[in-house]
């Protein structure tokens, strides 16, 4: 993959930069896997907003992405590699010998007519998934299960990968891309090797337009706000915090603040944090 860059015709066009989409080889959804999404801009079902700076944007539909892989046995053909605007990875739409067909997040690797497949007789290599339990220590994955048979939640973003560093009889421990190890049941499922489009990150959106057709909407300073709205709101020309710490509109305390739950039971299973 590598990054298109344009002339400087304006301004905006100066840092402009999109990606070459190299790697994308079929343009049109496959329709039996597409569903409506509809638009919240952050409000809950009161109409209240409760996430903030959501709004407006292209219209979009959801594709239904296999994050469980359990069709064990049956092997898949890649049919073609998309591009999917809910998520910074590619998908890979896969045709199974027995008819049915899925989108998977593509690997990086991954080509058309390359045949894949998941369960215990898979092989090792890219695209395939298995259980923890039977790939080698060492391997590069991604689409990690957290609890056997819910499907991958973690390492599912462009250009994230994880690496399996040991194992015993239960639980295997893993490294995730944000430096912390973790424990992960053996019996849990991964794919293997990177996820694709891995250049995502230094794509420059040069212009505040783009930001406004992916949904999002622009966010005001809390320094330059009133008291009323915010607690770092006030005072005559450019004025500190004012506080101990940073705030958020709430008066809790952001900006390196831990704010996970110390009683999660999944705490205990994390070897390594990140500093």
């Amino acid at each position: 993959m590598a990054i298109k860059t344009y002339n400087p015709t304006s301004p905006a066009r100066r840092f402009y930069t999109t990606a070459s989409f190299e790697e994308v080889t079929k343009k049109t959804p496959e329709k039996s896997l597409l569903k409506t999404k509809k638009k919240m801009s952050g409000r809950n079902n009161t109409g209240r907003i409760t996430v903030r700076h959501h709004g407006g944007g292209n219209r979009i539909k959801y594709r239904e992405i296999d994050f469980r892989r359990n069709k064990d046995g049956i092997p898949a053909k890649v049919a073609g590699i998309e591009y999917d605007p809910n998520r910074t990875a590619y998908i890979a739409l896969l045709h199974y010998v027995d008819g049915e067909k899925r989108y998977i997040l593509s690997p990086k690797g991954l080509k058309v007519n390359d045949m894949i497949m998941s369960g215990e007789k898979a092989e090792i290599k890219v695209g395939n998934t298995l259980r923890l339990k039977d790939m080698p220590v060492g391997t590069v994955i991604h689409n990690i299960e957290l609890q056997p048979g819910k499907g991958g939640q973690i390492v599912r973003s462009a250009g994230g990968e994880a690496r399996l560093m040991a194992r015993d009889e239960k639980f295997a421990t893993i490294k995730l891309p944000s430096g912390e190890t973790r424990l992960v049941p053996v019996l849990c499922k991964a794919t293997i090797g990177t996820v694709g489009n891995f250049e995502h990150e230094i794509v420059s959106l040069g212009k505040a337009g783009r930001v406004r057709h992916m949904g999002i909407r622009p966010t005001v300073r809390g320094s330059v706000m009133n008291p009323v709205d915010h607690p770092h709101g006030g005072g005559e020309g450019k004025s500190p915090v004012g506080r101990k710490s940073p705030q958020t509109p709430w008066s809790k305390p952001a900006l390196g603040f831990k704010t996970r739950n110390r009683k999660k039971s999944s705490t205990k299973l994390i070897i390594k944090r990140v500093n």
